[in-house]
């Protein structure tokens, strides 16, 4: 479905997205997990067509975001971090509003995928009230129901949680598990606990650079084959040490504590062989014996952790990432698809407009059909 190859974006000397290339296949929920500054936002701006690349491909059902936008937008509904409402409309003509922008000509094909959209997202009871006084997580739900508008194939949501509180939160991870049964979802975040409990697969993205890729346990499981043991043993330091380090296959070995003749350490198997009975045996015939000795799983949180505390390859790449929402050069920043200017909304609707970015084609001129 999505074909992302050898990516890079740069903002003059700032390499914010480095060499990335994966792929996205039809069906399930996809994690695009990494601190803050790692270039999640702008490799979703870049899919998205938001931002060109600097160098690098994106294929969305086999069409190229640049050489075929329209297309391309076409099979993707986005929604950015700061979802691009007008307060002053109600919810329904906002949803109005963009399905006209995505090109859907038909009065009775707008009305009806307006009223699917706010089904799924719960916007029922709402629909007449004003954007602006819509709490945050009913404003998330709003850009998400735009997001559908269109039959889009992917939904990509770039940190649909920020600011909401634990109860919205729990919200909107069920609306998303629900979107993941009919469409393809790609979602950015920051939150481990977001991503281990809504994603099938997960992409870590770290300096720019694409560090791994799999299902939560498989990243788990990939770093935890080293077999990483932890053990007490009896026994001056030194020679608790020294029989340790003798153990074929043990590598990685750090005492982690000393209290009185107990002495801790760490060390993995370089081949994910289980070591604990060698270790046991080899540290008794030392005449050093283990009084605990166990072996450590990894959470996701120990694999981001991992995966992400190693230094940017350079300096240059310790800036933070720039906004995702800065305008691109040569296009106005509310661009629909294929470059047109986007049209102002309706003299009711007289809110000052933010950054907005449709999926399909621009239609809003398009005149109703009955």
């Amino acid at each position: 479905m999505i074909e992302v190859s050898h990516l890079t974006k740069r903002y003059g000397s700032h390499c914010a997205v480095d060499d990335i290339s994966f792929t996205v296949e039809d069906g399930g929920i996809y994690g695009l997990l990494g601190p803050n500054g790692a270039g999640k936002s702008t490799t979703m701006n870049v899919m998205t067509g938001y931002l060109s690349p600097t160098s690098g491909t994106v294929r969305i059902d086999g069409h190229d975001i640049v050489e075929e936008p329209r297309e391309a937008k076409a099979c993707i509904g986005y929604l950015p971090e700061q979802p691009p409402l007008y307060t002053d409309m109600t919810v329904r003509e906002y949803l109005q509003f963009v399905a006209e922008l995505k090109g859907v000509k038909h009065k009775a094909d707008r009305q009806e995928q307006i009223e699917r959209a706010m089904g799924r997202t719960g916007l029922d009871e709402v629909m007449g009230r004003l954007i602006r006084n819509l709490s945050k997580g009913y404003r998330q739900r709003v850009g998400i129901a735009a997001t559908l508008l269109g039959n889009p194939k992917v939904i990509i949501l770039d940190e649909p949680t920020v600011g909401l509180d634990p109860a919205q939160m729990i919200e909107i991870r069920a609306l998303i598990h629900d979107l993941g049964q009919t469409h393809t979802v790609i979602l950015s975040s920051h939150i481990l606990s977001e991503v281990q409990a809504v994603c099938d697969k997960v992409l870590i993205i770290a300096h720019g650079h694409l560090v791994a890729q799999g299902t939560p346990e498989e990243l788990a499981g990939q770093l935890a084959a080293h077999g990483v043991i932890s053990a007490t043993a009896l026994g001056a330091p030194a020679a608790v040490e020294a029989a340790a380090a003798a153990v074929p296959g043990l590598t990685g070995l750090k005492v982690t504590a000393v209290r009185g003749d107990e002495v801790s350490f760490t060390a993995a198997s370089e081949s994910g062989a289980d070591l604990r009975a060698v270790l046991s045996k080899a540290m008794a015939d030392a005449g050093c014996p283990i009084i605990s000795l166990s072996s450590q799983t990894m959470s996701l949180e120990d694999v981001f952790l991992q995966l992400t505390e190693a230094p940017a390859a350079d300096s240059g790449k310790s800036e933070p990432e720039p906004d995702a929402g800065a305008e691109p050069a040569g296009s106005g920043a509310g661009s629909p698809a294929g470059g047109e200017p986007e049209p102002e909304p309706s003299a009711e609707a007289h809110a000052e407009p933010q950054t907005f970015v449709p999926s399909g084609d621009a239609a809003a001129e398009q005149k109703e059909e009955n």
